[in-house]
């Protein structure tokens, strides 16, 4: 609601007289402008030295594209296919690949002979019994309060692996859910309506500023449901970091190994084969083999991939191993209970003195159509895990009173931009497993803070929102899509350790505020990157590049490089987007500068945790899956040695007046 309204006042400022008066010296309203001068007017403003300036124009510019390469009306001249379920694939690279299944595999085989094979979505499973132990917000007929010995608050990679662990410990445990939950034909694979149900505001969460869009997931399974698969460790010379200057302890490369190893496991974590990779994909491999870099295919968590293209919009054929598939499931099968579209508030102490004095949990519960409040939830325990991701968590705390010191600062995103080269041949990037290799040549960098390059998937309204330009300079690019290949740059960030880059508040009004701004060795770096990511097209055969720079940049070869260090960078002048939302209640030992002590306890404050991409110290500097999945088995663990279960304590409810649907 927020958003609509801002984005209501903003076009009634843009078709203002005074605005064009002041920005343009003709007091026209810009809907009785002639086509030209609207063109001319909005040039200026995409590139004007004033920030606000380029913040409007990028709220405007962005819902225009987004909405208009939402329309399947507009796929057929960017080649387009749409959805793969109802339909024979289209390309070698998407379908189950030829062969026989194997389990070191992530992907699904099917023998050459006779016709290509049909993909047949996944049937809805609903028959298992730890589904009875998951309650929908459409099942809370009043206001419930309700017991347990832990509240876990959120299930993505920190909240579900931490609610099945300590499940499995014998603990009573309840879970929270802001989002719904999703599975099977639920998943349609039509862009529009799967990123408003599935992503954090309806996909358009970012800053205030609109520099940064942040891609969130917000559904059971949070950010595992809607990201690109990839698993990485954290590399050593960042867990020795962490130990050396934020006092993190048994968080080595040797003591993480073993946790690594149980959570590739429980995933399915495989090697992605060389036959089954789609064209961008290949392009990132021989581009930077060809230029004697490192780079190799991605392991991912899945198990009998199809390889539809749309890991992004929740996976149809239940082939992505995210917590919604393994951990969520583990967590009930062991006695847990979910509550879904319930959105966690704010937490109250009850109590004092002790371990884990009581606490309670204040949560709403929200219409899933409207997002609108409709009910309460309150859950009183004496241990708390929060996993609301790194915006949800410090704002949780904030509202609870309970920020302060390292609560809603050090915001890390991982800045990222893209760099797309234009082929003359088919590299349909819509198919296929969208991530399944990477280059990791420049990941160290000279001091540790580094880049890499990855590949994203081609989805319309995605992709329009993020290449830079309107008008036709826009549209050329567009139709470009069947034959272009796009890379990612995601640099490291908080090379300067003092400086905080960012951070997330909460007002009086109760909203959230983001802010983020690199600085001047993230501009470094991403330059860099960008050049790199240039010379891997160039040797994989690119015709041209183009980068986001608001400015206009179109290389034709190598030779041109030097252009990109000619180009300003700054907010809203080249494209940045991030979907590692780390950082804001780090761990350390410095209550001043972290949220959590070395335990992932909230410093000050017994008996609550904090168990995602929040506590991370700094950018891991790898996709953060795996490690956040990694560290809050290590926070579950440490609290079930603190806080031993009690023999037959499983709470139950208080009074508990849920529906009888499920």
């Amino acid at each position: 609601p927020d958003k609509a309204l801002l984005i209501g006042r903003l076009l009634a400022v843009l078709d203002h007289p005074a605005t064009a008066a002041l920005t343009s010296a003709v007091p026209v309203r810009f809907s009785r402008m002639p086509p030209a001068r609207q063109d001319a007017w909005l040039a200026g403003w995409e590139t004007s030295r004033i920030p606000v300036r380029r913040t409007i124009f990028q709220a405007l510019r962005r819902l225009v594209l987004s909405t208009f390469y939402s329309d399947p009306a507009t796929y057929a001249e960017i080649g387009y296919r749409g959805p793969l379920h109802g339909r024979a694939p289209a390309f070698p690279w998407e379908g189950p690949a030829e062969g026989v299944n194997r389990d070191d595999e992530p992907i699904a085989r099917a023998a050459a002979a006779g016709p290509r094979v049909l993909i047949i979505p996944a049937a809805r499973n609903g028959d298992e019994a730890w589904m009875e132990r998951m309650t929908e917000g459409a099942s809370i007929a009043a206001d419930a309060r309700l017991r347990a010995d832990v509240c876990v608050v959120g299930t993505g990679a920190g909240g579900a692996v931490a609610a099945a662990r300590l499940a499995e410990a014998g603990f009573d445990v309840v879970i929270l859910e802001e989002g719904g939950w999703w599975r099977g034909e639920d998943f349609t694979e039509q862009e529009p309506s799967m990123t408003a149900a599935l992503y954090a505001e309806a996909g358009a969460r970012a800053t205030d500023d609109l520099a940064v869009p942040m891609l969130q997931g917000r559904a059971v399974g949070g950010g595992t449901l809607v990201n690109w698969m990839i698993m990485l460790r954290t590399r050593e010379w960042v867990l020795d970091e962490w130990a050396a200057e934020h006092g993190t302890v048994g968080m080595s490369p040797a003591e993480l190994g073993p946790v690594f190893e149980r959570i590739e496991a429980e995933t399915h974590t495989r090697t992605m084969p060389g036959d089954a990779h789609n064209p961008p994909n290949r392009a990132l491999l021989d581009g930077a083999r060809a230029l004697g870099w490192s780079a190799s295919a991605a392991r991912i968590n899945a198990k009998g991939c199809v390889r539809s293209g749309f890991c992004g919009l929740g996976c149809r054929y239940d082939a992505k191993q995210g917590t919604a598939s393994v951990h969520v499931p583990m967590a009930l099968a062991a006695g847990a209970r979910l509550f879904t579209d319930v959105r966690a508030d704010r937490i109250e102490l009850a109590g004092r003195g002790g371990r884990a004095p009581l606490k309670r949990v204040h949560a709403t519960v929200l219409d899933r159509a409207t997002g609108l409040p409709r009910g309460t939830v309150t859950v009183e325990a004496p241990v708390v895990v929060l996993a609301a991701g790194a915006v949800g968590t410090p704002a949780i705390l904030q509202r609870s009173g309970m920020g302060g010191g390292g609560v809603g600062r050090f915001l890390r995103l991982h800045p990222t931009t893209l760099v797309a080269g234009i082929y003359g041949r088919e590299m349909y990037g819509g198919a296929g497993v969208p991530l399944s290799s990477m280059c990791d040549e420049f990941v160290r960098g000279d001091d540790g803070y580094g880049f890499w390059i990855e590949c994203p998937p081609t989805y319309p309204a995605l992709a329009a929102a993020a290449l830079p330009g309107f008008g036709e300079r826009h549209r050329r690019v567009m139709r470009s899509a069947g034959g272009m290949a796009p890379f990612i740059v995601l640099a490291r960030d908080g090379a300067d350790r003092r400086a905080s880059n960012g951070g997330v508040t909460v007002d009086r009004r109760g909203r959230v505020h983001i802010r983020y701004r690199p600085g001047p060795a993230e501009w470094r770096t991403l330059r860099e990157g960008i050049k790199a990511a240039a010379r891997i097209h160039f040797a994989a055969g690119a015709r041209e590049v183009v980068t986001l720079h608001a400015a206009e940049t179109v290389l034709r070869s190598a030779a041109e490089l030097g252009v990109i260090d000619r180009r300003r960078c700054g907010p809203n002048l080249l494209g940045v987007l991030s979907a590692h939302v780390n950082g804001t209640c780090r761990i350390g030992a410095d209550p001043r500068t972290s949220g959590c002590t070395p335990d992932g306890e909230r410093h000050g404050v017994p008996g609550l945790y904090v168990a995602d991409g929040s506590i991370l110290p700094t950018a891991p500097g790898v996709n953060p899956q795996e490690t956040i999945m990694a560290l809050a088995t290590v926070i579950a663990e440490r609290i079930a040695a603190r806080h031993p279960a009690r023999a037959g304590s499983a709470g139950g409810s208080m009074a508990s007046p849920l529906g009888a649907a499920r």
